[in-house]
């Protein structure tokens, strides 16, 4: 409620305040903040701001709704909150340090306001603040020029068993694109002789005038601010890891947040309603701006535009699971984005927001290229292919927003590239702000910059605030301090300051001087952006206010890109800088190792696949989701939100399984175990054997035999196994000698990658090798030497002794 005291009375106490340093006649005194170490009393919350946006049109009285709620374990009286402002924002770091700023930079005062006598222990009492703008003759904001002014609201109460302090304050933005024309009575709602300040000429009105006595000010710059606006459709990984493509079983999910998403009034409804209505109602605007698709969500989406499951068990993805929800919504929002893709600028951006400095810290290996054709080459495909459009491919922008050397080199391999990168990712930090920037160290990448400061606003906007690696310590705070609507405001004044900072400063007689940067800006918000769907419609809306007051042009991402290209070797070059935040935000290099690895080990398999025509399913239908698997594994999705810890056990606990279903893909072509012994009849006896392939694509193998010595086995040559099915190998072997053996029998890719299991096989031989042979041979002479005998005994005409006792029978 307004304070019931005359001004006078309340200049009395002020002086009391600052002299006695006592509370008198039940207001506050201005109570220094409470310490960090004490425990909290009241947390304030800002649940309303009127106007969002201050133009010459708008209300020339500021209104900030709130809710004070006791959180401590006490009550707390004498609970009275006022408003607050700071200087103006005079560089784009102070966006961010500005909201860091102790309370006593908040100078520019109004009044106490009571909220309650007392608030008991989980109490909550709402509010209202009204301040006028400016005014000679009450407490105002004393905002004269258009800017971006900080704005704190402080609460202050005596907690029981202590005494008064700052209990809490809650801090946002404010964008003042025009000062309205304004008056001291009507206008404002204020009496003059209230507050008893009746020495000016001004204060000498006693009321009844409408008579404005501040003509309106607005921004109206030399230059509009080249400006562009990228518009992220993105979302964390949310199929199951670890089940391999199927042309009939239906696409399984860890949840069914993706369904909620896309149902009208869902996030990702709201960002494309946000993007479609622009283009419908403001053709300018929607010029400045760019669809930016992440491929997993497409891959996602059109999972769920048929029968899909959502699991009960993450950790168990080939588990129990009931069917999804989100089919019609699926159906209804892909359809939609198509028809709007076809009327805009496209991106695809990397796949799955993957860790691009992940990617580049790992060994040139068959894996690593694997893992970046699909991160980084595949997308446009994916986009293209589901959209039916021709995407805008010649861009890579890293979820990061800052790269290392490395990770610039791994870009630009393949020739000429341009990456979207924040201003902070070079040496000058927020302290310059070129469109583009040639990359020091790393020929062939060029980079178009977008603008931190925003970036960073657009980040804490919605339910799943976070902040970008690329803010500086000092601009860092704890997002989830603030309400949805206070981050709002920031983002929203982060819109605007660029084209307000080039308009300038006022001059005496109200108008606006041309006086800041017309350097063109990209605005970039995080991939994974979680606004709500008034808060995604009110920033574009704002882009529309400022393209038609002229402080801003739209300026295509195509051209942004096309500039950038063409500059690459006019541009001054700078080195990249990667702060440590972001490697402690980025995935782990051995988590990329391991990826690498079973994506080679994918490769080599599909290389035995055999590619049927006829075939619903093929190999690379099947192997898809396991390579996608492995790239999810690698996303920065949730890393910088508020819960880092449990973003990076998914990613984990989805590595795990992927790497476990692709053991799965191997074990399951293999030699079955014969079991009992084998007995061969003969030296040259063939061993048959069984091998199976449970996968539903047809595969290539070879047969590896270890056996021992005495033993020859003839190599069968590549063999193909046809899907879900088994064949019979009959393997042609010579075994010289009677004996029992154990031989072990497996298959291998042709490469020699092994598969399945190994089966041991028991072989009894009956031959009787070098101990026939010498038998035989003995036996052969013996039976040459006496044939050989009888005939010479026969050429002399004489009886052959043999025969004698025969003669006379």
């Amino acid at each position: 409620m307004r304070s019931v005291l005359s001004r006078a009375a309340a200049a009395v106490v002020s002086v009391l305040t600052l002299v006695l340093g006592v509370t008198v006649a039940g207001f506050p005194v201005t109570a220094t903040a409470q310490p960090v170490d004490e425990p909290r009393f009241l947390r304030l919350s800002i649940d309303e701001i009127t106007p969002q946006v201050v133009s010459t049109s708008s209300d020339p009285v500021v209104t900030v709704s709130g809710t004070v709620t006791n959180i401590g374990d006490r009550a707390v009286d004498d609970v009275w909150v006022r408003l607050q402002r700071a200087p103006q924002v005079t560089d784009s770091g102070e966006l961010r340090s500005s909201l860091t700023l102790d309370q006593s930079g908040f100078d520019t005062v109004g009044n106490f306001e009571e909220v309650a006598d007392r608030l008991e222990q989980g109490a909550r009492r709402t509010f209202r603040l009204e301040l006028p703008l400016r005014s000679s003759l009450v407490p105002s904001l004393n905002i004269a020029s258009p800017g971006v002014y900080p704005l704190l609201v402080n609460v202050n109460g005596t907690p029981e068993y202590g005494g008064q302090a700052r209990l809490d304050d809650a801090r946002f933005l404010l964008p003042v694109l025009g000062v309205p024309e304004s008056g001291e009575h009507g206008a404002d709602g204020y009496e003059a002789d209230e507050y008893g300040a009746g020495e000016s000429g001004a204060g000498e009105s006693t009321g009844g005038t409408d008579d404005a006595v501040f003509p309106a000010v607005d921004a109206t710059p030399t230059e509009p601010v080249p400006t562009t606006l990228l518009w992220p459709l993105a979302d964390t990984p949310r199929i199951a890891a670890g089940v391999p493509g199927s042309a009939t079983d239906p696409v399984r999910f860890v949840d069914d947040t993706l369904a909620t998403s896309l149902t009208e009034g869902g996030r990702l409804d709201g960002l494309l309603r946000a993007a479609e209505d622009t283009a419908a109602n403001d053709p300018r605007v929607a010029d400045a701006m760019c669809l930016a698709v992440d491929p997993d969500l497409l891959v996602s989406v059109a999972g769920m535009t048929t029968e899909y499951l959502v699991v009960d068990d993450p950790a168990d993805p080939l588990g129990a699971a009931t069917p999804g929800s989100g089919t019609d919504a699926a159906i209804g929002w892909l359809e939609r984005l198509r028809g709007l893709a076809t009327r805009m600028c496209t991106t695809p951006l990397p796949f799955a927001q993957v860790d691009v400095t992940a990617l580049a810290e790992l060994p040139e290996s068959a894996g690593r290229d694997s893992l970046v054709g699909t991160a980084l080459a595949a997308p446009a495909v994916i986009v293209d292919e589901l959209l039916g459009v021709d995407s805008l491919d010649s861009v890579v922008w890293p979820d990061a927003g800052v790269l290392t050397e490395k990770a610039g080199l791994l870009l630009a391999e393949d020739g000429p590239v341009t990456a979207l990168l924040a201003d902070a990712a070079f040496d000058s930090g927020y302290s310059a702000r070129p469109s583009t920037m040639r990359v020091s160290g790393v020929d062939g990448l060029t980079a178009a910059v977008f603008d931190g400061a925003s970036a960073a606003a657009f980040a804490a906007m919605g339910d799943r605030p976070q902040t970008p690696s690329f803010v500086p310590e000092s601009a860092r705070y704890d997002l989830t301090e603030d309400t949805e609507t206070a981050r709002l405001q920031d983002a929203l004044a982060a819109v605007a300051w660029p084209a307000l900072n080039a308009a300038g400063d006022s001059a005496p007689d109200g108008t606006a001087t041309a006086g800041g940067s017309t350097d063109p800006v990209v605005f970039a918000p995080p991939q994974v952006w979680s606004p709500s769907p008034d808060d995604a419609a009110a920033t574009v809306s704002l882009l529309g206010t400022l393209v038609r007051s002229g402080l801003a042009t739209p300026r295509p991402f195509r051209e942004v890109v096309a500039d950038a290209a063409a500059k690459a070797g006019d541009v001054e070059a700078r080195l990249l800088t990667y702060p440590e935040e972001a490697l402690e935000d980025g995935v782990p290099v051995s988590s990329a190792t391991l990826a690498a690895d079973q994506a080679e080990r994918l490769d080599t398999l599909q290389d035995a696949f055999v590619e049927d025509p006829q075939a619903q399913l093929t190999p690379g239908r099947f192997t898809a989701p396991l390579r996608h698997g492995l790239v999810r594994a690698l996303s920065s999705a949730d890393r910088r939100g508020t819960d880092p810890e449990a973003a990076a056990a998914a990613a984990l606990n989805r590595l795990h399984e992927t790497t476990e279903a692709v053991d799965r893909v191997f074990e399951s072509v293999t030699v079955l175990s014969p079991g009992g012994v084998y007995t061969l009849t003969s030296e040259q006896s063939p061993l048959v054997l069984v091998v199976r392939n449970d996968l539903p694509v047809g595969i290539t193998v070879r047969l590896h035999v270890d056996v021992p010595d005495g033993v020859e086995i003839t190599d069968i040559g590549p063999t193909q196994l046809p899907p879900r099915g088994s064949r019979t190998l009959t393997v042609p072997a010579r075994i010289s000698e009677s004996l029992k053996m154990d031989i072990e029998f497996a298959l291998t890719t042709e490469s020699g990658l092994p598969l399945g299991s190994t089966a041991q096989v028991t072989v009894r031989s009956n031959a009787y090798g070098r101990i026939i042979a010498i038998v035989t041979g003995c036996a052969g002479a013996l039976l040459l030497f006496l044939a050989g005998r009888r005939l010479l005994h026969r050429f002399r005409g004489e009886p052959d002794p043999a025969d004698e006792g025969y003669e006379t029978r």
